[in-house]
């Protein structure tokens, strides 16, 4: 009995060893929960991860019309964003750049003269270029004078015809079929007396304007003879300095369509020179055969307004009209439109498409469009050098779009001088 009470009492104390162990354990695990979870309540929460897929850099998915037309739409933008600030920055220092184009035409016009003398005469390209301008200033001053002269004789007798002509003016009024009074008469001509009279407390104002003008146009005139000299004796280091301007892979088609420029400009300037004295001989010859008054005045003014193509000598032929009205009356009037009418198409359909067409090649609309843009630009200065401005540009566009092989052929036929 003793062994069997002793195997039951081992038994016991296993079992309740075993059960001691197995409740220690129960009670380290709930424990260790309660611990965890109290470190998770002191603990702040991590913010949750976020998995990203791969990257997709791939062109938008548009139509292609429409990324085409963005595309553009930009790009025109750009370009016409930087007109628009080159347009302003002329326009604002247009005392300074319209000389300087003007400068450069004239360079355009005589640099054959300095040649000769450089090359053949011998005499040194700075001296040759001195001479050339004096001369060019005598030939001018010399041609002013002569108007002014004949201006000046003129006009006691010009000044009585307008005064018979405002009289018969009046005369028309009373006996026409206006049937106008005297009286009416006198309120028509207050009326246009108080039109003319009614500003004169800006008298101040417009004395100052006048004298700000004359100012520009003596700053101007100076601008152009040193430039126009400078041009002429120092044109080929002005030149390569501007070209070193451009990166070096650039130089050689700027050098190159700058020449190009220069053929079409002198083309276009010597062609212009001849259409204009053949303007304004054509309209003198008419003058003289009429015995309409200011003949040379006429024929000078013709010849500069000849330089803005197409419609230049036709309004400044316009002058001569008028001055046949007054002085003759309608009948002279009448002929001598006439006449400036058969000048003008001896110019569109002969010189014009014979000279400036085949030479320069600008079409009518472009320059019609160049003359509205010069005239917003620059007034009358920006309708004289629009144009060439336009057949320069045209010129180095069709340069550089053209194959090497057509330029090669193209060269084999050369519009014109080459550059100095």
């Amino acid at each position: 009995m003793s062994v069997g009470g002793g195997r039951v009492s081992r038994s016991i104390n296993r079992l309740r060893t075993t059960q001691r162990r197995r409740s220690e354990e129960r009670f380290a695990e709930r424990f260790a929960q309660q611990w965890a979870s109290v470190r998770t309540e002191r603990r702040p929460e991590e913010p949750p991860s976020i998995d990203a897929g791969e990257s997709n850099y791939a062109r938008a998915k548009v139509p292609y019309g429409v990324d085409l037309a963005a595309a553009w739409s930009w790009r025109l933008l750009v370009v016409a964003g930087a007109g628009y600030v080159v347009a302003l920055g002329i326009a604002k220092f247009s005392v300074v750049v319209m000389p300087l184009i003007i400068a450069l035409l004239l360079t355009a016009l005589v640099v054959p003269v300095v040649d000769v003398l450089h090359t053949r005469a011998r005499f040194p390209r700075g001296l040759a270029a001195l001479l050339v301008v004096l001369a060019s200033l005598a030939l001018v001053a010399l041609g002013l004078s002569f108007a002014g002269q004949q201006v000046a004789q003129g006009a006691s007798d010009l000044s009585k015809q307008v005064v018979d002509g405002i009289d018969q003016i009046r005369d028309w009024l009373k006996t026409g079929p206006l049937h106008a009074s005297d009286s009416q008469i006198s309120d028509y001509l207050k009326a246009a007396q108080d039109a003319v009279t009614t500003s004169n407390d800006r008298v101040v104002e417009r004395i100052t304007e006048v004298g700000t003008t004359i100012g520009h146009i003596v700053a101007g005139f100076f601008i152009i003879l040193f430039a126009t000299y400078f041009f002429l004796a120092d044109g080929d280091r002005i030149w390569a300095w501007l070209v070193r301007i451009f990166p070096r892979a650039s130089r050689e088609k700027a050098d190159s369509s700058g020449r190009v420029a220069w053929t079409s400009l002198t083309a276009f300037v010597r062609a212009t020179v001849l259409v204009a004295f053949t303007d304004a001989l054509g309209i003198m010859i008419v003058a003289a055969i009429l015995r309409v008054p200011f003949v040379l005045a006429i024929g000078v003014l013709v010849f500069l307004g000849a330089f803005v193509p197409m419609i230049g000598a036709t309004i400044s032929g316009s002058v001569a009209v008028l001055v046949a009205l007054v002085a003759h009356g309608p009948l002279s009037a009448l002929l001598m439109l006439a006449g400036v009418i058969a000048v003008q198409q001896l110019e569109a359909h002969v010189l014009q498409p014979f000279l400036l067409g085949r030479l320069v090649r600008v079409h009518p609309l472009a320059v019609i469009v160049a003359i509205a843009a010069g005239v917003l630009v620059a007034g009358i200065a920006g309708a004289l050098v629009a144009v060439p401005l336009v057949a320069a540009a045209n010129a180095v566009v069709v340069h550089l779009s053209t194959p090497e092989e057509a330029e090669e052929q193209a060269e084999q036929e050369p519009l014109g001088d080459e550059p100095d």
